[in-house]
C-alpha cells in the first residue's frame, strides 16, 4: 500500500494540472473575446493620454 500513497500526490496534481490547462483553453476567444480586446484597447489609450499630458504639462517647473 506504499505505492499507493507514493503515487497519490503526483496523480492529483497532474490531474488539477491539466483541469487548470483546460480552462484556461476554453476561456480564450469565444463571444467576449472582442469586448476584452475593447475594454484592453480604451484602458491603454486613457494611459497613453494620461503619460502624454504628463509630458506635455511638467508640474512645478519654473517658477
Amino acid at each position: 500500500m506504499d505505492y499507493v500513497s507514493a503515487l497519490l500526490p503526483p496523480f492529483v496534481m497532474a490531474v488539477l494540472f491539466i483541469g487548470v490547462i483546460r480552462v484556461i483553453v476554453k476561456t480564450q476567444g469565444g463571444p467576449n473575446k472582442a469586448k476584452e480586446d475593447a475594454v484592453v484597447d480604451v484602458a491603454l489609450a486613457r494611459a497613453e493620454n494620461a503619460r502624454q499630458a504628463g509630458e506635455s504639462n511638467p508640474k512645478g517647473a519654473g517658477a
